[in-house]
């Protein structure tokens, strides 16, 4: 399938240079990014990035659970 359009000149600059960058062709770059993005939308590849994902928080802080107690009860509606 071919499919045509216009790029704004920023860019097109911008994926020329990462495309030479990368030593790889123009149309390969924008194949995997194409690749990349429809494959983060279905949600088979994380959007959280590495440095995200590697946090492993504040030793020192209190767990979750020592603050339920403080929580008021759920009220559920009358529907009826």
């Amino acid at each position: 399938m071919q499919i045509t359009i216009d790029l704004p000149t920023d860019l097109e600059q911008d994926l020329i240079r990462q495309a030479a960058q990368s030593n790889i062709s123009l149309q390969t770059l924008i194949i995997e990014t194409l690749r990349q993005r429809t494959q983060t939308t279905s949600g088979s590849i994380s959007q959280w990035s590495d440095v995200i994902l590697s946090y492993e928080g504040n030793p020192d802080f209190p767990a979750i659970e020592s603050y339920r107690d403080d929580l008021l009860p759920t009220c559920e509606p009358d529907l009826f």
